[in-house]
Parts: structure tokens; sequence; C-alpha cells
């Protein structure tokens, strides 16, 4: 059995698509490129892809993950040649390399994400710097967070690992952030953002997915 790693990006014309019918497409894509997918045992088989970790609703990224198991072996080359036919706008292929296939799932190995952040401030540049620095600092941030379920109470500091300003101009600015991303926890930018003092961002963009192995 044959695992290969897919690394793509997932532009606007797809920020809006869920992740159930991202992984359809996916499974549709790599039907309709007749790569000999492997399949799962029991009485319900389905095709063995997964996605590192889930894109919210609304984000773009630049570095996605894809694990996807073959039945024989295909090489990097031809797999990216016929799959890249069958793929929507929206999804750009960067690279394609074979990994063990004894290793652990790709959820269980991604453990931060790093995003881009666009908002629209008042705040000077110092007044932006002021406010990560303070965000930073603290040591814990009770954060409630208000779901069909109920409301979820939380340490959203435990969930951020680094912020830092990759540009400003006056009445805008671009946030890099690097959040927990887990089974134990995922950082979410736009609550980030909230506690920071700034609106819902203009713009979301996940750069990075970060794995344990890395």
């Amino acid at each position: 059995m044959q695992r290969i790693r897919i690394r793509f990006s997932r532009g606007e014309e797809l920020k809006f698509i869920s992740h159930l019918d991202i992984m359809r497409l996916w499974q549709r894509a790599l039907h309709r490129a007749g790569i000999p997918l492997a399949y799962t045992e029991g009485f319900s088989p389905h095709p063995r892809i997964s996605l590192a970790a889930p894109l919210a609703v609304g984000v773009t990224s630049q570095s996605e993950l894809a694990d996807v198991f073959c039945s024989k072996w295909v090489s990097p080359h031809s797999f990216t040649t016929a799959l890249s036919r069958q793929l929507p706008p929206g999804i750009e292929i960067s690279q394609v390399h074979m990994v063990a296939p004894t290793l652990p799932s790709l959820q269980s190995q991604v453990s931060q994400a790093e995003y881009e952040v666009e908002i629209e401030t008042d705040k000077d540049q110092p007044g932006v710097k002021a406010a990560l620095e303070h965000l930073l600092s603290l040591e814990r941030l009770p954060w409630h967070h208000q779901r069909d379920t109920g409301t979820r109470s939380y340490d959203l500091r435990a969930l951020i690992s680094d912020l830092w300003l990759i540009n400003w101009r006056q009445g805008h600015g671009t946030i890099g952030m690097r959040l927990r991303c887990d089974s134990g926890g995922s950082g979410r930018p736009e609550q980030v953002a909230t506690a920071l003092g700034f609106n819902h961002p203009t713009s979301i963009r996940r750069t990075r997915l970060i794995l344990k192995t890395s």
C-alpha cells in the first residue's frame, strides 16, 4: 500500500465550502483521475483519504495537507498530472510526495497552525504592537463561546503560541498568528482578533500547518 501526501492551496473560489463538501470534492476528483484508491474494511468501505485539519468556512489557505492511500503504486508525477486535471478552480497542488504508510494519522500529527489575519483598526502602529504584547503577557484569558449546544468556557490564552505584526498602514494591518491546532483544542483567529480589541477580520488566510514530526 502506498501513502501519498499532498500540499495544496485553497483560494477564494472555495472559501465558503464546508469541510464535508471538500472531502466529497477530493473523492470525486481522485475517482475521475483514475487513482487506485485503497478502501477501509467493514460493512461500509470508504476511500482512505484524510485532511490534516478542517478549514473554517470563509478562510483561505496556501498550505493545506491531505493524505491519500493507494492500493497500487503511482509515481508522484503521474499522480499530480492526473489529479490536477480534475480539480476545480480554487485548489492548486504545490507538492506531492510519498510518506511511510505506518506513520500516525495526519490529523494526530498536527500541533499548530499559522495565519495571516487582515484587520481594520483606528490604532496606530505602536498601539497595535502594544495590544499584541499585552495579550501575550497574560497567563490566562478566560473566554466564553456561544454554541448551539450552549456556552463553552475555556482559556483562550492557552491556544495562542505567538502573535506578530506583519505590516501596518493607516487604518489597516496584517497580524500573524500561531495558534494551537490539535485534539485538545484549536485557536480561532477571529476570536483572537476580538480579544485584541479589533473588529471581525476582513480576511483570514492559513499559511502553514505545523506537524509534531516536523
